[in-house]
């Protein structure tokens, strides 16, 4: 990050913005085509799951993407690019939806291409957006940067799925096309519009990270030299059993409140949205402490990534206890703690993402994102199905559903303890000092670059 001033807060909201721009268009693929299938169309619930699981498995190339960054040496092209895509993959993905309602099989065809596009466009865009982040945020603020580009996603998701809904009713396959892409031009724009100008131009050759033929080896190489990196290779590790064990109470949390608890589907949804404010408040934190304590950053994030995996699977022991002591054990309150613990770890493990980015060789930041990025697409594409899987497995073996679901909560506090070893044996990088630009220049155009602004 020594080459080239690092951004302040107005530049990370611009990046925050290309966020939630992605997490609008995602946000209808996930939910609203979602229900589309299986309500208005009466289709099998595992066709949209199906399609959703594809667009995780899609985004194993992340990697690729990740290092064609790398070797071109600027992240813009692939941000926008990744859009596009993403913008085109969401309207495939409607208009398939939409033609499920007349013909089931040409549809899914369509869908299946657009959900392609989804997972492809999410890992370019999504990839080159937190390298651009790890290379370009001082290390004091990665907490802060995190918890900023995360809120914003989710921002964008709950903004989306409000107006999207409004606009909706009353329902029509037409209409599901038009709202979509309504919303995915003005995801495009609105990423044009954040990013210009952000990056800066192109470094000389000379001061590039990947400038000589020799640096330049294949990708199988190039994936071989990071994965033989000690800290890339436990990280990724940490990455994947920690969003395994994150993603897998998703599609069970609310079942077992419902079944066990006797709550009614209103008030699971509301524990859902406890859960959620718990979240919240634990990036919070994080983004708070890590950006006051700046003498101890890297040993704040640490501390915050295992604690946080610790206080997860505590409170994931107490929701399996819990069903034991149905209706008087306080559900709220555990689920509540569970959240404050995910989003403290998850912002403190993206603050460490971002910091060991630049840790190994130089000018494979984008490899080591994209290989964890995949990680994670894979970890979450198999937790949600195998928390799931499990949960049916263990009610047929023990038939009561507070046992089945105390086993299943049990093996994901489990993961979150392995979860806690793995990040304490991930060594974190020294420091490194760079320079801020304090005062904003402009452009060709004559519009100030508001990209290094406080």
């Amino acid at each position: 990050m020594s080459e080239r001033a690092c951004l302040g807060w107005l530049g990370i909201v611009r990046l925050g913005l290309v966020q939630a721009a992605l997490g609008a268009i995602v946000v209808l693929t996930t939910s609203t085509m979602n229900r589309v299938m299986v309500v208005e169309f009466a289709l099998p619930a595992m066709l949209p799951g199906a399609l959703v699981a594809l667009h995780h498995v899609i985004q194993m190339s992340r990697p690729r993407f990740g290092y064609g960054s790398d070797v071109g040496g600027r992240r813009t092209p692939w941000i926008i690019g990744g859009m596009l895509v993403l913008a085109l993959g969401g309207i495939a993905a409607a208009m398939g939806t939409a033609l499920m309602g007349t013909d089931p099989a040409a549809g899914t065809a369509v869908a299946l291409l657009g959900f392609v596009m989804i997972g492809l466009g999410v890992g370019a865009c999504g990839t080159s957006l937190l390298v651009l982040l790890a290379k370009r945020v001082d290390t004091g603020r990665r907490a802060a940067a995190a918890t900023i580009v995360w809120v914003m996603m989710i921002a964008g998701f709950a903004i989306t799925a409000g107006v999207a809904g409004h606009f909706l009713d009353p329902f029509s396959p037409q209409r599901l096309i038009l709202v979509t892409s309504v919303v995915a031009i003005g995801a495009v724009l609105i990423t044009l519009l954040a990013i210009r100008n952000l990056e800066g131009a192109p470094l000389p050759a000379a001061a590039t990270d990947v400038a000589t033929k020799r640096d330049k080896p294949s990708f199988r190489v190039a994936l071989a030299e990071v994965w033989g990196e000690s800290e890339a290779r436990r990280f990724t590790l940490f990455v994947f059993v920690s969003m395994l064990a994150y993603s897998a109470q998703d599609l069970i949390l609310e079942p077992f409140a419902g079944l066990v608890f006797g709550m009614t589907p209103g008030e699971s949804t509301q524990l859902a949205g406890v859960q959620h404010g718990g979240v919240l408040l634990g990036m919070i934190v994080v983004a708070v402490t890590g950006t006051l304590l700046k003498k101890a950053k890297h040993s704040v994030l640490r501390a915050w990534t295992i604690g946080g995996c610790i206080a997860s699977a505590a409170a994931l022991f107490g929701i399996a206890l819990g069903g034991f002591l149905a209706p008087h054990w306080p559900l709220k309150a555990t689920v509540f703690a569970l959240g404050v613990a995910n989003g403290a770890f998850a912002v403190a493990a993206i603050g460490s993402m971002m910091a060991l980015a630049g840790h190994g060789r130089r000018g494979r930041e984008g490899l080591r994102m994209g290989l964890w990025g995949a990680a994670q697409a894979i970890a979450f594409g198999l937790g949600g199905f195998l928390g799931t899987v499990a949960v049916d497995l263990t009610k047929f073996l023990y038939g009561a559903p507070e046992v089945a679901y105390a086993i299943v909560f049990g093996a994901e506090a489990a993961l979150f303890l392995a979860s806690a070893v793995l990040a304490a044996t991930v060594r974190q990088p020294r420091p490194v000092e760079v320079r801020e630009e304090a005062v904003p220049t402009f452009g060709d155009a004559g519009l100030i670059e508001m990209a290094e602004g406080r």
